[in-house]
Order: C-alpha cells, then structure tokens, then sequence
C-alpha cells in the first residue's frame, strides 16, 4: 500500500477525482426492488423480494462497493494522479473497479483466477484494465501486494476494507435503500435478509445497519462448498480453510477480514448443484438469465421461506439479484460445462420447482 501527503497539485486532483465520482453517483438511479410471484408462499402470507443489482452501470452489486473503495482510498491520500489500482478479484469488483479507474484515469490491474468467466474479463478490457492470472484462489492475495509493491500502485484490498469503506449507518447503503422501498409492502420490516458473502461488505453492513436502526430483521448468509465462512462463523476458528467457492463471487478460502460474523444470525451451507439449479429455476421465474450467486440467495430465501410457513409465521424475504446471467454464458449458463463441473442437476432443480408449488 502506498502513503501520499498531498501537495497543492495533488490536492487539486483529489478534488476533481471526487467530483467526477459524485457526477456519476448522481447520474445513477437506485436498483429496483422485484417481487417474486411465488403464489404457494403468498397465500400463507409469506413474500420474497429481490433487490435488482443488476441495473448498476457495471452490471453488479459491487458496483457500490467499488466506488466506496475508491473513496476510501482517495480521502486517505492512499490515491493520487497516475497511481496504478490493482485488485484481487474474481471477476464482478475488477470490472466496476476497472469503471471507477477509467472515469479517473488511472491504470487498472486484475489479480484473478483463470477460471474466471470470459465475459468478466471482457468487460475488464473494454474499461481499460488488464487481466494478471493465478491459477488458484489463494495465490490473488499476494500476486496483488506483489504486483503494486513493484509498479507503486496501490493495492485496493476489497477483502480487508470492504467493511470499513461502506457506511453501515446509511447514506443510501444498500440496506437503507431496501428499508425504503420495502415501506408500501404487506410486510414492509422483513423477517429475514438473505446474501452471500465474498468479502463479507455486504453482510457486514446491512448487519450493522439492521442493529443500528433498531429492527427484528435477521440476517441469513449463504454459503457455497469450499468457503471457509460457514466453519468459521460455527466455531470462531480464524485459521479455517476451505478449498475455495465453485461459485463465482461468493465464498473464500479463507476468512477475509471484512466478514463480521457477530452480525450473522445464521449461516445456511449451501451445494453447488443447488446454487445452480437456483439459478436455472430463477432465470426461467423472472424470464431473464442470473447468475450463480444470485441462484445461491435464492435457494436460500426459499429454505427460510419454507421455514416461515411451516412455523405459521406471515413476513417478508429479502435478497439481491447480484449480476446478470449473461455474464455467464460460456459457463454456468452453458449445460455441458456445468455437467463436466458440477454433474447432473436436474434432480436439484425438481426440488426446487416443488418446493415453489407448496
């Protein structure tokens, strides 16, 4: 990481750089929130929303996430004219980050997997950025320090700062922004929020938030196989390891300092056959391709959804639609690489199509 102290040209770059990120905040409308037409759960008064992230101008949730490290970064004097950004990514922070350094005009580089999906790092080109491959999750840590200890850049760090560059408190995060389109619904203070964990960000904050402002709203984390999140929150043991998450985006490793685990109520493990049969299940619901993540979230409001209704309970489920399944075409979405990676799904998918009809 490098340190800069700010001289009267530097300082004026600062403001300018801040101008142009709060132009293109102020050019962007918040992400819808979608409600899912499951009548088998209506009817026992039980709702399921999806808050669309899609709609970004990076095409992600982690869109809010880049521009609040840029922020960070900037205000810390960490960033200057010329810094090259580099980050450790597996795909959807690279390519909004690769945005936010364009609109800068700052070099961008991306320490990721291989695997890694084509159409991520397609829209990392097409930013500007430049792709620097690993072949396994784990090495993305210390390529990146390597990378920005060499050129001088800065290394952005998601997995540390995530949780600290977001304001838990509001300021139209993502759990403020759910809160207020939730106001007009049946059920406008939810019962359960349910998301992934990749840094830990997006939990930590709606988490913080959730206590914050005083609500009953308990918080779900979904986690795929491989992720060591899950071990961890069960037995507070900072050196679990997993083999690293099939699931693009969500899952780590390791424990990433941005994952909060005082704020989850529970963890919910999930199969990567589920993940992927979620997603096939919701993309034909809504009549447009998600993502796997996004298939992820879905089982799991579905688990918490069913648990409601066993238990006689009415309220709402909310989750994120956190990228578009185009994104996955020659992957996920493609029938032959999944049954080479995952094997058959259909038997996954029937579970979930019953589970829909009550």
């Amino acid at each position: 990481m490098s340190h800069f102290t700010d001289d009267d040209t530097g300082r004026g770059w600062l403001q300018g750089a801040m101008r142009r990120i709060e132009a293109d905040y102020q050019r962007s409308a918040d992400t819808h929130l979608i409600p899912l037409p499951l009548p088998a759960f209506e009817c026992a008064g039980i709702d399921l929303y999806l808050k669309d992230e899609s709609t970004h101008p990076t095409g992600s949730l982690k869109h809010r996430l880049a521009r609040s490290l840029f922020l960070h970064a900037l205000v810390n004097g960490w960033v200057r004219e010329g810094t090259t950004i580099i980050e450790a990514s597996s795909g959807s922070t690279a390519v909004s980050e690769a945005y936010f350094a364009r609109l800068l005009g700052l070099p961008f580089v991306a320490v990721m997997p291989r695997s890694t999906s084509a159409e991520k790092v397609a829209q990392i080109a097409f930013y500007g950025g430049r792709c620097h491959f690993v072949d396994h999750a784990w090495e993305v840590y210390e390529e990146a320090e390597d990378l920005a200890r060499e050129c001088g850049g800065h290394y952005m760090d998601q997995f540390t700062y995530a949780e600290r560059a977001t304001d838990w408190r509001g300021n139209n995060n993502i759990a403020e922004s759910m809160f207020q389109q939730m106001g007009e619904e049946r059920h406008p203070v939810p019962a359960w929020i349910v998301v992934g964990a990749g840094t830990g960000g997006t939990s930590a904050t709606i988490g913080r938030y959730l206590r914050f402002r005083g609500h009953p709203t308990q918080l779900a984390v979904v986690d795929p196989e491989g992720s060591a999140f899950a071990e961890f929150h069960a037995t507070g043991d900072w050196d679990c390891e997993g083999d690293g998450s099939r699931i693009e985006g969500i899952g780590r490793p390791r424990v990433e300092p941005s994952f909060i685990p005082s704020v989850v109520d529970r963890m919910i493990p999930m199969p990567d056959v589920a993940s992927i049969a979620g997603m096939r299940v919701l993309s034909t619901l809504l009549g447009r391709k998600v993502g796997p993540s996004t298939g992820t979230n879905f089982v799991g409001m579905l688990a918490l959804a069913h648990e409601m209704r066993e238990q006689g309970r009415r309220g709402s489920v909310l989750s994120l639609l956190c990228d578009a399944g185009e994104r996955y075409l020659g992957t996920y979405h493609d029938a032959r690489w999944v049954d080479e990676r995952f094997g058959d799904c259909a038997e996954a998918v029937r579970g979930i199509e019953a589970a829909l009809n009550g």
